[in-house]
């Protein structure tokens, strides 16, 4: 288990930083912005009606389960655990099962939170981890043509059920990732990434909610004093 365990994370990360991304997005009106990528009318208006829904979250958080498929393993990769996103901080990714550990993904980069307290920081990411985490911080200060110029956007369905297929257009990007597939309704359900050498993550949030306030807790985890 030890050999696939980074690439695992790293596959980990980036999918959270995509959903932070999508789920912490702003303003609608850049939503249907023409900027290199952007889908098709009807697509692009679909888009602009569920980003209206995801405006009035701010934060949220929720519960998951993961599922990786990886060519090296014989059996998926489950692992459950809880999900806060905050626009103006980014998201806590904290695992509870197999084993316990948290990450903070922010403008600063990555940083491992043990179960005694202790941080520290990830190396610089490179490659795939590094465009979507690039894209992710632009998103989230209201650049959301950050988006279209990383994927190429097609949706469908209607903001109560609706789906999105995110295709890499850069191929830096696409070296790591193949697609994303979305799904939900008021808020995000269902995200699945396809890795380039065909390795699949599935995250199922459930319980999600919005939150108005975070706990001492999470602001702690946060770093804030």
């Amino acid at each position: 288990m030890s050999q696939p365990r980074r690439p695992w994370i790293a596959r980990a990360l980036l999918t959270a930083g995509v959903t932070c991304a999508l789920i912490c997005g702003s303003p609608v009106s850049a939503w249907a912005s023409s900027s290199a990528g952007a889908p098709a009318n009807a697509d692009a208006a679909l888009v602009a009606r569920i980003a209206a829904q995801w405006a009035a979250k701010g934060s949220v958080r929720a519960q998951f389960r993961q599922t990786q498929t990886l060519a090296a393993l014989s059996a998926p990769l489950v692992s459950t655990g809880a999900l806060v996103f905050v626009r103006d901080r980014g998201v806590i990714w904290r695992t509870d099962t197999p084993y316990r550990v948290t990450y903070v993904i922010g403008d600063a980069g990555v940083t491992k939170v043990d179960a005694s307290g202790h941080r520290s920081v990830r190396g610089a990411s490179r490659g795939g981890v590094a465009q979507v985490s690039q894209m992710m911080r632009a998103m989230l200060g209201g650049d959301l043509s950050a988006l279209y110029s990383q994927f190429d956007v097609r949706a469908e369905g209607a903001p109560a059920r609706w789906r999105l297929l995110l295709t890499p257009n850069q191929p830096q990007l696409a070296q790591a990732i193949k697609s994303l597939r979305m799904e939900g309704g008021a808020l995000l359900q269902t995200i699945e990434m396809t890795a380039a050498n065909g390795d699949t993550t599935r995250i199922d949030f459930s319980d999600s909610e919005r939150i108005d306030a975070l706990s001492p807790a999470e602001l702690a985890v946060f770093g804030a004093r």
